[in-house]
């Protein structure tokens, strides 16, 4: 039998497909891959970096499907349809929107795919695929299991290597499609098994892709143990309020940690509280004494902004931009608030009759990437569109780029952290500017 996964892209830029430089390995599909039986002949396709090559036989393709790839992903299914093959459909968008994914393939997987993978391929086999799998949430990559990574190979992906501790959020943050899917629910793999794992990856710089690496106290602190005589340097992602455990920040840079993703996403007390982002509300004013504890730590911070909340007014995202460069931050993103489908947000925001692209922004032939799909609450939808462009073009100016540089703790702590910041900053601009207004799929 032989399986084709594919990674889809976002779209296509005007003069031709847009080629994503800042490509990670496809970490679930290596994943599914792993789980294969040894008569399953596997092949991996990324559709960032790599034609999709239709008319090679093939027996089932498996596409994972997030909510900005879904138009292409389904393009990519019907091409395939077309010419017999059977397709499923699984990852994020299935789950949260599941009649629309049905209806562009033979079957699709709601919810983690790990314990209902076998049945997919035994139905395939047998040549009656059901419409739809539900697989049962549980730890990540049961029974030890390990991503092929040599599918990963010649792809010309970022040298980090990507590795998975725990899955889900226990928070509630009412526009988080991971709270959506993942139901508030949080799990971590066997320490024992990630720390193998990453010492047979052979890659000394490891992102570990959790949702909120933090979010088990108890099992990240016996993770740093392990990690620590491996002597590896590692990113994640994490929430702000873990700066208050002393012993959890001390492990955690012991163990190689150079910095994390963090959702500040605003400086407005009452927007925190109305998204439910229950570790900002608690965190101190405009979040000096966090930061604070962040760069006495030496991490390197890229901080994550929200930008359409409903107080929300120009002075204030321009505000957003303000704190970001003069507490020097490594990187940092200005996210236009996207209503994905199934998550209060999007709920709400329909009630008030506020989407636009009748609410099918992913899909909608008319939409383009980092526009605002919805009506915000005090200003228009091109303006707040303008603004949040500017701020990602004022962030990754060269004369930005450049001051900030300029931060001993951080940025400049190391050889290693200042090859980071350099490296990266530029690879962020040109994707600023290549990305902004892309079409969603490529026909």
């Amino acid at each position: 039998m032989h399986l084709t996964l594919i990674k889809p892209n976002i779209g296509r830029m005007p003069q031709g497909p847009y080629v994503d430089e800042g490509r990670m390995e496809p970490l679930q599909l290596g994943v599914l891959a792993g789980l294969c039986p040894p008569d399953v002949d596997v092949s991996l396709l990324d559709d960032r970096c790599e034609p999709i090559p239709f008319d090679q036989p093939t027996d089932l393709v498996a596409i994972t499907v997030e909510t900005y790839t879904a138009r292409r992903a389904y393009e990519i299914s019907r091409d395939y349809r077309r010419r017999g093959a059977p397709v499923v459909l699984g990852g994020f968008h299935p789950t949260l929107a599941p009649e629309e994914a049905a209806a562009h393939a033979d079957a699709i997987v709601l919810g983690d795919a790990e314990r209902v993978w076998g049945e997919v391929l035994n139905d395939a086999r047998a040549g009656r695929l059901r419409p739809v799998y539900h697989g049962t949430p549980g730890v990540p990559q049961p029974a030890g299991v390990r991503p092929r990574r040599d599918l990963f190979r010649g792809k010309g992906y970022l040298p980090v290597t990507l590795a998975q501790f725990g899955r889900g959020c226990i928070n509630e943050c009412a526009y988080c499609a991971i709270s959506a899917f993942f139901k508030r629910t949080h799990r971590c793999r066997p320490v024992s098994d990630v720390v193998r794992e990453v010492e047979e990856a052979g890659n000394r710089f490891v992102f570990f892709v959790d949702d909120n690496l933090v979010a088990d106290r108890a099992a990240a602190k016996a993770l740093f143990r392990a990690l620590t005589p491996l002597r590896i340097r590692w990113v994640s992602q994490a929430t702000i309020d873990m700066v208050n455990d002393t012993e959890l920040m001390e492990l955690m840079c012991a163990s190689g940690c150079l910095g994390y993703v963090i959702g500040f996403e605003t400086l407005n007390a009452a927007s925190l509280a109305a998204m439910g982002k229950d570790p900002n509300v608690q965190a101190s004013t405009s979040y000096e004494r966090e930061v604070a504890a962040l760069r006495r730590y030496g991490l390197q911070t890229w901080a994550a902004f929200m930008v359409g909340h409903d107080e929300d007014t120009p002075e204030s995202l321009y505000a957003l931009l303000d704190f970001a460069q003069r507490h020097k931050f490594t990187f940092a993103a200005f996210n236009l608030i996207m209503p994905y489908p199934g998550t209060p947000l999007y709920a709400r925001l329909k009630a008030e009759g506020r989407l636009l692209y009748e609410g099918r922004w992913w899909t909608h032939p008319d939409y383009r990437f980092n526009h605002a799909a919805f009506i915000p609450a005090r200003m228009s939808p091109d303006e707040l569109t303008a603004i949040a462009f500017d701020l990602r073009r004022r962030w990754s100016s060269p004369a930005s780029i450049f001051s900030r540089f300029f931060d001993l703790r951080t940025n400049m702590g190391s050889l290693y952290r200042m090859g980071i910041y350099w490296a990266y900053n530029p690879l962020f601009r040109r994707e600023v500017f290549k990305k902004q207004g892309m079409r969603f799929g490529t026909q």
